[in-house]
């Protein structure tokens, strides 16, 4: 009994203390909390230095994650929202659930110049369909040569995914009022529309489809870690789309000060330097060991294609509107 006192007054202690760690709970997408994604590394690497617990939340892919958002509003446990893009970015500010930054004078490696006070950038890439090969010889060089093939391509719905919806402002971007016509010539091409970005590359790795739509940055992965060099990008005359990932403070956070400490370690070695072989993409501020020499592989787009944040929301439901018609035909 005695025994048992001790210990348990040994033990007390520690609880309370684990009980005193402020938790900082962020809401992202599924595949960066995944064993292979960001998460893992940056959850501990974060751990070490704030002396909090961080939960990570997954909510499927980008454009779901701010449909919870806006659909928990106020209510949210969210102190941190990671996984919205530019094409997101003015929805979701319109909706006042968002805090500035107050990050100042970061030196992004970004291609474009990045002054917003509330979002975040940590990653970025090119939207690209991503083929085998030792599958596919001949090899589309735009939109229309690709439904002009028997290619089958996996793509992901834009009302739940940012690589869905930046494959709609891509196409009207690079096609404008042609956009639809577009799509209904691609329909017949499309074997399926995933809910996201995972399942969608699952699909295609399984052999389901010819292409997926993905990034120019995805055959490093097969690179690096597989060593596998047969995954490539096709290389499209009209340009590519930009995809700039970010992250914010949610306004109604009752750990405010712990939430400004991840935004600004987002912009530290400590996270960027995990990002170009966890996420697949682009750091936005490159890691003073540079990155690996795998992505000296990727294809550069010859044109990059980017509609400004609050153009792409006005965009977005023409956009949709034609893909829905097209596709329902």
């Amino acid at each position: 009994m005695m025994k048992s006192l001790m210990i348990a007054g040994l033990l007390l202690p520690t609880a309370l203390l684990a009980e005193d760690k402020p938790v900082l709970n962020i809401y992202t997408y599924d595949s960066f909390i995944s064993e292979w994604g960001p998460g893992p590394k940056v959850e501990a690497a974060f751990e070490a230095e704030c002396g909090c617990d961080v939960k990570f939340t997954g909510s499927g892919d980008g454009a779901a994650l701010l449909a919870r958002l806006l659909l928990e509003g106020d209510t949210t446990e969210a102190d941190v929202v990671l996984g919205l893009d530019t094409n997101l970015t003015a929805k979701a500010a319109e909706s006042g659930l968002f805090a500035d930054s107050g990050l100042k004078d970061v030196a992004y490696d970004l291609p474009v110049a990045w002054d917003d006070p509330v979002f975040v950038p940590y990653d970025w890439g090119y939207f690209a369909f991503v083929y085998d090969k030792t599958k596919v010889t001949e090899v589309p060089a735009d939109f229309e040569a690709l439904a002009a093939s028997n290619l089958k391509v996996v793509i992901e719905d834009p009302r739940s995914s940012t690589p869905g919806l930046g494959l709609l402002l891509w196409v009207k971007s690079a096609y404008g009022d042609k956009a639809e016509e577009v799509w209904k010539n691609l329909a017949d091409n499309i074997v399926t529309v995933t809910p996201g970005w995972t399942e969608a590359y699952g699909l295609f790795l399984k052999g389901e489809a010819d292409m997926v739509l993905s990034y120019t940055t995805s055959p490093a992965y097969h690179l690096i870690a597989e060593n596998d060099d047969s995954k490539a990008a096709a290389p499209f005359n009209e340009g590519h789309y930009l995809q700039v990932e970010v992250a914010a403070k949610v306004a109604t956070t009752d750990q405010s000060e712990l939430a400004d400490r991840f935004l600004a370690f987002m912009v530290t070695d400590g996270f960027q330097s995990v990002i170009p072989e966890t996420n697949w993409m682009y750091p936005a501020v490159m890691p003073k060991g540079g990155i690996n020499a795998g992505f000296d592989t990727l294809i550069t787009p010859a044109k990059a294609l980017l509609y400004p944040a609050g153009e792409a929301a006005k965009v977005r439901d023409a956009a949709l509107a034609e893909w829905q018609a097209a596709l329902s035909r």
